[in-house]
C-alpha cells in the first residue's frame, strides 16, 4: 500500500507534469499516435509494412504491443486518434490521452524506483536519489513535453538492476532481454550484462559458490546455469520476434530498426566527442578561410561531411565504441564483482556509446543518467562530483529540444530547482553535501551555464548574423566538455581495485 509520503511525492510530481501539459510537443507526438494508428487497425502483418505515413513503426515488437494496448484505450477514449488517415492529428482529447499515457506509464519506473529504495535498506540518501531519479529534467524535457516514453522503458531498466542487486540474476536477464525487445538503443549497456551475467551468474566454482575467486570451475554447474539464461533469452526474443520470422518478416523489421542513412551528427549536436570534433572542424575552417559551404558540419540532418579534419564513417564510430566500453568490461573482470560494481560497469558502457556513437541523439544523455543515479544512494566524494557537472551539463543539452517561447521560463526553472536539490541534498560517503564536494574549477564550470543560457537563449537571433548555428553550437561544445570530464573521472574512480 501506498503511505502518505508515497502519495504526497506523487501528488507533487504529477502536479508539476499536468503543468507541462500545455506545453509544446515535437514530431514524437505525432509518430506515436501514427502507431497507435498502425497497432490498432492494422493487422499483425502489416505493422513494420505500413508506411501512409513518414513516421514508420521503428522500434521493436514488444513496443509495438505495448502500443496496440493503449490504441485499445485509445479507440474508446477517441476513435479519430488510430485512424490512419488523421495524420496531424492533436485535438484536445488526442493530448489528453497521450499525456496521460505517458503519466500512467511512467508508474513502472515510480515502483521500480520504490523497489531499489527497499534494496538499498530504505535509506534517506537511497530516498533522495531515487525522487531526484522520477522527477529528473530529463523524464520531464523528454517525455512530458518533447513527448516519448522513456520513464516507462527506464523503469524496466531499473527492475532489472535491482534484480541483480537483489542476488535475482536470472530474472535480472530476462528483464534485460525484454527490455531490447522494447527498445533497441538498450543495446548499448549489452555488453555489461553480458560480462556480468556471465562471470557472476553461469560460472560456479566449488560446492555453492557462485563465481568465487578460486577453487575448482564447477563445468558441470556453469553448463547448466549457461543453458537455462541462454533459453530464457531465447525464450523472450522468440516471443518477441517469433510471430514476424513465422511471416518471413525479419528483413523488413531488420531495415526498420537499423537505418544507417543518417549522418555522424544529429540536427543538434548530441554533447559528445563527435560535437567537439565538428566544432573542431569549423574553426579550422575559419582559421583556414575556407569556403564555409566545405563543410555541412552546421547541425544539418543528413550525411556529414568535413571542411578540413577527415571523414568519419560508421565503422570508426564503432571501433571506437567498442574501444570505449572495454573498461566496463574490466571493472567487471578486476576485483570482487557486486551490484554496484555492474551498475558502474553499464554507466560506463552508455557513456562510451554516447561519446563516440553514430548520429547520437541528445535524449540519449539519460541513458547515462539514470542509472548513475541509483550510485547516487553511497557516492564516493568523486562520483558525486562527476554527478553533479555531468548532470548540470547533460540535462541542460537537452534544452534545445524545447525551442518555444513559452518553455524558455518553464526550463530554466525546472532545471535550476532540480539542479540546486541536488547539490544540496546530496552527500558522498563522508556525509558531504555535493556543493562542497566541487572543487573550484568544478564550481565555475556548473556556474558557466547561467551566462551559457544567457548567450544561447536570451541573445535575439539576428545578433549573431549569418552564425545563426553558433548558440546550438555553444551549448553542444560547452556540455560536451562537461560530459567528457565527467567521464574521465569515473574512469578513474571505477577503474580502482
Amino acid at each position: 500500500m501506498l503511505g502518505a509520503t508515497d502519495i504526497a511525492f506523487l501528488g507533487v510530481g504529477s502536479g508539476i507534469k499536468l503543468l507541462l501539459w500545455p506545453a509544446y510537443h515535437s514530431t514524437d507526438f505525432e509518430v506515436h499516435r501514427n502507431w497507435l494508428a498502425i497497432t490498432g487497425s492494422q493487422a499483425l502483418r502489416r505493422w513494420y509494412v505500413e508506411d501512409t505515413s513518414e513516421w514508420t513503426l521503428d522500434y521493436p515488437p514488444f513496443f509495438a504491443w505495448f502500443e496496440w494496448v493503449l490504441a485499445h484505450a485509445a479507440r474508446w477514449w477517441d476513435p479519430q486518434i488510430v485512424r490512419l488517415d488523421s495524420m496531424g492529428y492533436a485535438s484536445s482529447s488526442c493530448v489528453a490521452f497521450q499525456r496521460l499515457s505517458v503519466m500512467v506509464s511512467e508508474l513502472v519506473l515510480y515502483a521500480a524506483l520504490g523497489r531499489f529504495v527497499r534494496a538499498s535498506g530504505s535509506s534517506m540518501q537511497s530516498k533522495i536519489a531515487a525522487a531526484l531519479v522520477f522527477l529528473s529534467p530529463g523524464f520531464l524535457f523528454v517525455d512530458h513535453v518533447h513527448f516519448q516514453y522513456n520513464g516507462f522503458l527506464f523503469g524496466i531498466l531499473v527492475y532489472s538492476l535491482v534484480f541483480a542487486m537483489e542476488g535475482r540474476d536470472l530474472l535480472a536477464g530476462a528483464t534485460f532481454a525484454a527490455l531490447l525487445c522494447f527498445k533497441h538503443i538498450f543495446m548499448y549497456i549489452a555488453p555489461a550484462y553480458f560480462v556480468y551475467l556471465l562471470l557472476n551468474y553461469c560460472v560456479v566454482r566449488g560446492s555453492q559458490r557462485r563465481a568465487a575467486r578460486g577453487g575448482r570451475l564447477d563445468m558441470r554447474a556453469s553448463a547448466w546455469r549457461l543453458a537455462k539464461l541462454g533459453a530464457v533469452v531465447l525464450a523472450v526474443f522468440g516471443a518477441a520476434f517469433g510471430p514476424f520470422a513465422a511471416l518471413g518478416q525479419l528483413p523488413q523489421l531488420g531495415a526498420r530498426l537499423f537505418p544507417f542513412k543518417r549522418g555522424l551528427c544529429h540536427a543538434f549536436w548530441a554533447p559528445n566527442f563527435w560535437a567537439l570534433y565538428a566544432a573542431a572542424d569549423r574553426l579550422l575552417l575559419v582559421a583556414l578561410r575556407a569556403p564555409a559551404s566545405a563543410s555541412s558540419t552546421r547541425g544539418l540532418v543528413g550525411d556529414t561531411s568535413f571542411g578540413v579534419l577527415p571523414a568519419v564513417p560508421p565503422l570508426v564510430t564503432f571501433a571506437a565504441t567498442l574501444l570505449a566500453q572495454l573498461p566496463a568490461c574490466i571493472v567487471l573482470v578486476r576485483g570482487r564483482r557486486s551490484p554496484q560494481r555492474f551498475v558502474q560497469s553499464v554507466v560506463l558502457c552508455a557513456y562510451a556509446s554516447f561519446l563516440f556513437g553514430w548520429h547520437v541523439h541528445e535524449k540519449a544523455i539519460i541513458l547515462i543518467l539514470a542509472p548513475l543515479g541509483l550510485l547516487m544512494a553511497a557516492p564516493s566524494q568523486r562520483t558525486l562530483r562527476m554527478f553533479a557537472v555531468l548532470a548540470t551539463a547533460g540535462y541542460y543539452s537537452l534544452f534545445p529540444l524545447l525551442f518555444g517561447a513559452q518553455e524558455l521560463p518553464v526550463k530554466a526553472a525546472l532545471l535550476l530547482m532540480w539542479v540546486l536539490c541536488a547539490l544540496a541534498l546530496l552527500r558522498s560517503d563522508r556525509n558531504v553535501a555535493a556543493w562542497a564536494c566541487l572543487s573550484a574549477p568544478e564550481r565555475a564550470y556548473v556556474l558557466g551555464h547561467v551566462p551559457l543560457f544567457v548567450a544561447a537563449e536570451l541573445v535575439p537571433s539576428a545578433a549573431f548574423g549569418r552564425l545563426q548555428f553558433l548558440p546550438l553550437a555553444l551549448v553542444s561544445v560547452y556540455t560536451a566538455l562537461g560530459v567528457t570530464y565527467s567521464w574521465l573521472g569515473l574512469l578513474v574512480e571505477f577503474l580502482r581495485p
